[in-house]
Formats: structure tokens, sequence, C-alpha cells
């Protein structure tokens, strides 16, 4: 499949299906007591029927929101907005109450689709006149269309919509703002398909080896797994989503998947768990470990082993690498890290025990991948060199800027925003960086006042620090949180505030948070 000559995302999922086995195995998700499995053909005949319902309920470029966890409905559900010349507005389950009222007021959808009744109750009070239906995947306590009765209507339309390009939008993925509320970054066809090319480029010495198949987690709302569904798509692969997070290493050896995208949160949990393992062991195991981390990363910066360590790295690769691998369903080839930096130490410790690591780098508004590591050259202090389908330049002041089909449409209702990054065809991503000799990009710091913490989420620390001090008896605020699990903030209040105070403050304070957002702990000092 040529993916440079596709017009559309539509398109690329029509005619991957005729390449394909119609009763191939596609989507199966792993909560308990729905794990059925989707054919090619089951998801193909459902995109028909719901693009026929939503074709009849909304009219070209209507914006179509969705707000459900990853299910195979939800794929189903975004190509068939597309068909319907609609364009899909994913967002997040954990948004705040103003995050939800500020963006349905924003984008001003048409079309609501929610999972169900929990999902429903967070948006029901934002919902206006210009909604002119909701879709619900199950049951909720308001007038609504219930996906399985669409699905059994007898109606045989075969729509294909043709009419779609490449410079049209296909979604609105809303990002942190610095100004407190989120930017809706509309992403084109185009800019998704050409992510889509570079992406199955980097992956192809893989798909020599394996039949693909992928276990999904990271919200499909967020834009680097958004992207990775057509990915998915591409290669034919055969998808499972995951029950939660907590769920998601035994989910791995039921999935037994090959290819895994993860955000730097996923390593940092997997790399204590597998070194609380390698605490406990003493002797001669303790030995074995400790010459397969050296061996490993001997390996891992391509340099030469003698005769003697290349016996002693194979035995490591049987007693200890196959060992961690069968752990997490025994086919993995590939993590691919993205959302967010990934620690040295940790991807060199992965690599080593046998879980190759790829650390990519982008953002949303970049479609959103702009590069990531090879599988046969990995270097783990940097982010890869960038993919054909975009170039990278390093400004005079060291910002990386970023110039392709890739490069979002703009900020949905903000040109000036849009024109304070996008000048002359390039993106300012506010990173700063540097390219190697072997052109691999590495980060060195960041320019704009947004940080990103190890679960990939764009947080803006001047929003929250601005809303801690609309209170009086804030005096100043600084948060902290880039590359952490956790924000943490500094306040100086006056001095004859309480502590107790202090505490009601912060609880009306995170009621107009997101979850990554909210204060968890206060310590006084």
């Amino acid at each position: 499949m040529d993916i440079s000559k596709l017009n559309s995302l539509v398109e690329l999922y029509f005619k991957k299906k005729e390449e394909v086995d119609s009763n191939k195995p596609f989507l199966q998700w792993l909560k308990i007591n729905k794990k059925e499995i989707y054919s090619w053909k089951d998801i193909t005949s459902q995109i028909f029927k719901l693009t026929a319902k939503i074709k009849s309920l909304i009219k070209e470029g209507d914006r179509c929101l969705i707000l459900s966890e990853n299910r195979p409905t939800w794929l189903m559900t975004d190509i068939s907005i597309m068909n319907a010349g609609g364009i899909t507005v994913p967002i997040f389950t954990t948004y705040s109450s103003n995050d939800y009222k500020y963006i349905l007021n924003d984008c001003k959808p048409s079309l609501i689709i929610v999972s169900n009744q929990e999902q429903f109750n967070k948006i029901k009070k934002f919902i206006n006149n210009g909604v002119k239906k909701i879709i619900s995947f199950e049951k909720i306590d308001t007038d609504c269309l219930l996906i399985q009765d669409i699905l059994n209507e007898d109606n045989n339309k075969k729509i294909i919509n043709y009419n779609l390009k490449r410079n049209m939008p296909a979604c609105i993925i809303y990002t942190s703002g610095t100004s407190g509320h989120p930017k809706g970054v509309v992403l084109s066809h185009g800019g998704i398909l050409s992510n889509c090319e570079g992406a199955v480029e980097l992956l192809e010495p893989l798909l020599r080896k394996k039949d693909p198949i992928f276990l999904t987690w990271l919200p499909l709302s967020h834009s680097y797994e958004h992207t990775v569904q057509f990915i998915q798509i591409i290669i034919g692969a055969k998808v499972f989503y995951a029950e939660s997070l907590e769920k998601l290493i035994s989910n791995m050896v039921i999935a037994k998947p090959t290819i895994m995208t993860a955000v730097p949160r996923f390593y940092q949990n997997l790399y204590t768990k597998i070194n609380i393992n390698f605490e406990k062991q003493s002797g001669l195991k303790r030995k074995l470990i400790d010459k397969t981390l050296s061996l490993g990363k001997k390996v891992l910066k391509k340099e030469s082993l003698s005769f003697k360590e290349k016996i002693l790295n194979f035995i490591c690769e049987i007693l200890v690498r196959k060992k961690i691998r069968n752990q997490f369903g025994g086919n993995l080839q590939a993590f691919v890290s993205g959302g967010g930096a990934l620690d040295q130490n940790i991807g060199e410790f992965l690599n080593a025990v046998g879980l190759p690591t790829l650390q990519g780098y982008g953002l949303t508004e970049a479609s959103p991948v702009v590069s990531c590591n090879l599988p046969d050259f990995v270097k783990v202090e940097s982010v890869g060199p960038p993919f054909r389908t975009n170039k990278v330049k390093i400004a005079e002041d060291g910002e990386i800027l970023i110039k392709g089909e890739n490069v979002m449409l703009g900020y949905w209702n903000l040109k000036e925003e849009t024109e304070k990054v996008i000048k002359d065809g390039w993106l300012h991503t506010g990173d700063i960086g540097e390219i190697d000799n072997k052109n691999y990009l590495k980060i060195t710091d960041r320019k704009k006042d947004i940080i990103v913490n190890l679960g990939g989420d764009n947080i803006s620390p001047s929003k929250i620090e601005n809303i801690l001090c609309l209170n009086e008896n804030i005096k100043q605020s600084f948060v902290y949180g880039d590359k952490k699990n956790y924000l943490v903030a500094i306040i100086v209040c006056e001095k004859e505030i309480s502590e107790e105070k202090i505490k009601l403050i912060i609880e009306n304070v995170n009621k107009s948070l997101t979850l990554i957002e909210k204060i968890k702990k206060i310590c006084f000092n």
C-alpha cells in the first residue's frame, strides 16, 4: 500500500480491508465478560451501519465528540464519524468539569458519543441545544441512540466517503494551554497519514519477523495512541485493548504483544518491578544478572565483545533475558516510548535485560511523532532520527523546528495562537535540542511554559500557579513536575493562616483541576 497516495484515513481503512482476509481477527477487549473477538468483516459491517446513522444526523464538517475509555467500538466510531463527513473530537475521561465545559462550548459538537453513565455524568450539564443527538455504547439516563440498536438495524448501505482530501481536518485533539484552557489542535488526514508513513518505515524490520500484535492501553484520546490505531490498520495488526493500567502486565501474558506503545511512567514502573526482583537474588544468580546487564549495555552501545563475552552473553540470553520476555508474553520485539522523556538509565536497563525499548519524540501539533530510535541502532540518550516524512532543524536559539504535512492545520478558533507557533511553515516546538553526526535528535531543555510528566501528560504550571494565587491568602506559588510522576508546589501564605484553612483552600482549588493536576498531599514547614 502506497500511503503517500491515499486521500484520507477512511480510504486507508477500506484499502486495507481489501488486502486482508475478512475473517482475520482484528480487535479484542480483554475486559471480563467482553472478550468477543471482532474480525475485519465485523468491524467493516459496523462502520457501514454507524456511518449511515451519523450521516443522517450531521452536516459535513460538524464536530462529533467521543468520551469513552478504550474499547473496539472506539476505533469503529472514529472511522464512522470521518466517513460520514464529520470531524472527530476525542476527549479524555480525566478532564476537570471546567475543561469539559470549555471544550463543549469551544468546538460546539453536533453529536456526542459516550460509553456509559459514568462518562455521561461528567458532561451532561454542559450539553447545549446545538447537540442534535447522543449515541451511547451502554444505557444512560437520557434520550439517546444505543449503539447496539443502530448495529441491529436492517441497513445494508455501504457508504465510503471519497470526497475527503489530505488537507481536510480529521480530528481536533485538545492539549494543555498556557492560558488555563486546553487548545484544540486540528490535525489533517494527510498529517496523520504522513506520520503513519514514517512509523511504518521504522517498524518495517520488525514486521518481517512476526505477525504484529498490539496491546493498547494509552487513552485513544491522546494524540499518540490516536495515530497508533491507524498504524495498526496499515500493518494489519491484531489489537487487544487492555482492561486497565493495573492489569497491564497480566494482559500482556494473554495478548503476547510484539509491539507496545507506552509513556515513560510505564517503563519506570517496569524498571522498578524487575529491579525489586533482581535485588532479592544472591550468589550465582546475582552474578548472572550483573553480567546480563553489563554485557547487554555493551551490545546496546555497539561495543565489541570478546569470544568469552559472546559465550557468556548467549548464556544470559537463554537463562535471564528469555525468562524476562516470557513474563511479558514472550513475543515482544519492541516497546516504543513517547509522550515524555525516558530516563537514560531506565532505557539502558530495559534494553540490556532483553526488552528492546525505542524512545521517540513528538507533540500533538505534529500528528504527533517527529522522530524515533531505530530497532537496530538505539541511542538511549536520544530520541532517534527524524522521520523521513518531516523536516527538523535547530533554530539559532536552540529551539527545535518542524516542517511537513504532519504539522497541524492550526489551533481551533485560535488564529493568533496558531501564528505564534507556525512561522513560514515551521512549527516552533518550544523544546530545545541538538542533532548529532548520526542525525539523531536529542532533547536538552524546554523553552515553552509546559511541563510533561512521566505519564506523557502536558501540564501548564502557570495555570495551576495562577489558580492558587487567585485566593487572597496565597501570595506566591511555584509548581514543579517536569519528567516526574507527580507535581509538587511551594506556596507562600500569610503567617496567620492556619493549616486547616490552607487545606480548605486546596480542596476548592482541586475542584477546578484535572486528575493529573490535583494537589494530593500537603506538607507544612
